[in-house]
């Protein structure tokens, strides 16, 4: 993996040259490349890029990378997997000066024309390709959005980024926080779709292409990818076991491919298992290191799943604890890599784990993918008791059903019993999408303007449940579940799950690979009828049918944590001090967006266990938090983990 900044004069045949800022932003995401630095200006057009050398560990691999004609330039963060398929099938007559699938992407852009080429990519992108010749530039991002990129257009000029703190950077260019993303943010505790934290940088959707040129001044952007979910009715269930198992298989030999070490991130769960078996199934005698975390909170902890499945299969397995001590020193830290306000507490156990693996490993697999593919979440499972929940009589529902969920006593466990009751029959009287979106709620909408000075501004940015609801009616499918599915792939996926996969392993230099996001394997679930996916109650029974031979029978039947802390204790216990100290009224009214008394409120409420606002604190500290370090401050430069040592490149 690794990291690139550029610009684009538009509309204009010369301009100033920005290499000195181009060299600032770039020292920015070192993190993301330590192995190599490159630049290239070409009149209207710059880009440097810091290079991750995973495959062909020589200078050949130098980036940005150009045609022999130099017509062509190409800035890549990314893996392709079908690579040698693709120079099998278009190009093998004329020889290749590296074995990098960069090179392959730039000369298949050369020979076939870029979008065509886009469209034969099946791997994890984020592409900048300059026509010299035309002065048209190409800017990419694979279908799940694996790989982030960002734009900002000021004075005339568009700027381009694997980060957001590059463009940060932009000569002139103010740096305001964006009260939609805020809106939506309070709603999800991360931020979706195109907006990012701060007004005029957006976040190019996975399955897009922006072309800019030279010439104009209009920035064009368009989607170069979809998925169909089109069911083919005569898939038997037998035989979507046996597909999903074999391209799975296909999907995990392809991402091994690496010239560097490579380990899995282990949870004990179903689908890092499902990986673990898959590796060893391709290299059975390869010492595989494996990677797990822990916590005191036996609720959340899957120390002895993950144990048990790296002694099945002979891993060289680390267990890595998480604190709360070890959470508040890096706090700040993990929010200057995310460049946003982020709340999933998922991120601080993956930087740490990163942080323990990058001493083993250069590239990690990791499970993300497989709910949104398989359909593994609780929502999902809630949409189907819904249509069963709703043949009882309205009247019992809401006069006796519902008061008794709301009455039950608040844990501060897992996914405890009390949370999952009072969200399915609050939501069950919801339209489906409504549902799901209540499901996955931080704040409602009336608990949104209670905390902000300007609720009439939030009132007019809309529910955040529209976004869900727009999904819902656009999604090219018919089936509910599909349908469900297909709002997860569109915003769960890529803007809380990959954000955190990718800045929290390459705040550490390390490339994490997502072998459910293949496209081989996604096509073909989609078209597989949901009956199978969901086989009565039971969540992702092809994928564990699939494998059900290969793993111990604990990690097959055992129940889905997910990674997540245990903050909603934390805040009342180990992290009481820290919380209130940052969610003071005097930190409050720094911000001039919250309302001091309705944050205090909101805190009571959890400290005296009436109610578990765990996940809303978190998200109000990590907004807090980062409003200091990013708008009434330039701190978080000083958060950034250094890059490692740079490997030693021969030229061999």
């Amino acid at each position: 993996m690794c990291g690139f900044v550029g610009y684009l004069h538009l509309g204009t045949n010369s301009g100033a040259s920005f290499e000195h800022v181009l060299a600032e932003m770039s020292q920015l995401i070192a993190h993301r490349g330590p192995d190599g630095y490159g630049t290239l200006f070409d009149g209207t057009f710059g880009v440097a890029h810091r290079r991750l050398a995973v495959l062909d560990l020589s200078e050949r691999g130098h980036q940005p990378m150009r045609t022999a004609d130099d017509r062509f330039a190409i800035a890549a963060n990314a893996e392709i997997y079908n690579h040698r398929a693709l120079w099998r099938q278009f190009g093998q007559e004329k020889p290749l000066r590296s074995t990098t699938d960069t090179e392959v992407v730039l000369r298949l852009a050369q020979q076939l024309g870029t979008e065509q080429c886009l469209a034969k990519l099946d791997g994890m992108f984020a592409l900048a390709i300059w026509d010299r010749s035309k002065k048209r530039l190409i800017l990419a991002r694979d279908p799940f959005g694996v790989k982030p990129l960002f734009t900002r257009v000021h004075k005339g000029v568009l700027w381009f980024a694997s980060e957001i703190k590059p463009l940060l950077c932009v000569p002139g260019a103010p740096k305001q926080p964006s009260m939609e993303a805020l809106h939506h943010f309070l709603s999800f505790d991360y931020i979706p779709g195109t907006h990012t934290a701060f007004e005029g940088i957006e976040c190019l959707r996975p399955g897009h292409r922006l072309i800019a040129s030279a010439d104009s001044s209009d920035v064009k952007i368009a989607p170069f990818h979809s998925f169909s979910y089109t069911i083919d009715d005569n898939i038997t269930l037998t035989e979507a076991i046996r597909e999903s198992d074999h391209l799975l298989e296909q999907a995990v030999r392809r991402q091994l491919v690496a010239d560097v070490p490579v380990g899995v991130m282990l949870s004990g769960g179903l689908d890092s298992t499902a990986l673990v078996a898959m590796t060893r199934r391709a290299h059975p005698q390869k010492t595989l290191h494996t990677f797990g975390l822990g916590f005191a909170d036996k609720s959340f902890d899957e120390t002895a799943d993950a144990a048990l499945v790296a002694s099945h299969f002979d891993t060289q397995h680390h267990a890595i604890q998480v604190t709360p001590t070890a959470v508040r020193d890096l706090f700040a830290k993990h929010l200057a890599h995310i460049d946003a306000p982020y709340a999933d507490g998922s991120a601080l156990p993956t930087y740490l784990l990163a942080q323990a693996a990058k001493e083993h490993v250069t590239v990690l697999l990791s499970g993300e993918g497989g709910d949104e593919l398989f359909a593994g979440y609780d929502t999902h499972t809630a949409h189907l008791a819904r249509g069963w929940y709703r043949h009882i009589p309205r009247a019992f529902r809401k006069h006796c059903i519902a008061p008794l969920a709301h009455a039950l006593p608040v844990s501060h466990s897992k996914l405890s019993f009390d949370f999952k009751a009072k969200r399915f029959v609050t939501g069950a009287e919801l339209g489906p999408a409504e549902a799901h979106h209540f499901w996955r709620m931080v704040l409602s909408e009336e608990a949104k303007s209670a905390l902000v000075c300007d609720s009439e501004r939030f009132k007019r940015f809309g529910p955040s449940s529209g976004l869900f609801v727009e999904a819902w009616h656009q999604a090219p499918a018919t089936d509910p579940l599909n349908r469900l599915l297909h709002i997860d792939m569109q915003y769960h996926l890529p803007d809380d799950l990959m954000v955190k996969n990718d800045r929290m392993t390459m705040a550490h230099s390390l490339e994490a690979r997502v072998p459910f996001c293949d496209l081989a394997l996604a096509r073909f679930l989609h078209s597989v009828p949901t009956a199978h996916k969901m086989h009565g109650w039971r969540r992702k029974h092809l994928l564990r049918a699939a494998i059900a031979r290969q793993i111990p029978r604990r990690a097959r039947t055992k129940k889905k944590i997910g990674l997540e802390m245990p903050y909603s204790r934390w805040i009342r216990e180990d992290l009481r001090d820290f919380v209130q100290d940052w969610l003071r009224p005097s930190r409050i009214v720094d911000t001039g967006i919250f309302v001091p008394k309705a944050v205090q409120r909101l805190i009571d409420a959890h400290l005296d266990m009436g109610v578990d606002n765990g996940r809303a604190i978190w998200g109000l500290l990590s907004y807090v938090r980062w409003h200091a370090m990013y708008i009434s401050s330039n701190d978080y430069t000083h958060h950034l983990t250094p890059p490692r040592a740079p490997i030693n490149l021969s030229g061999d």
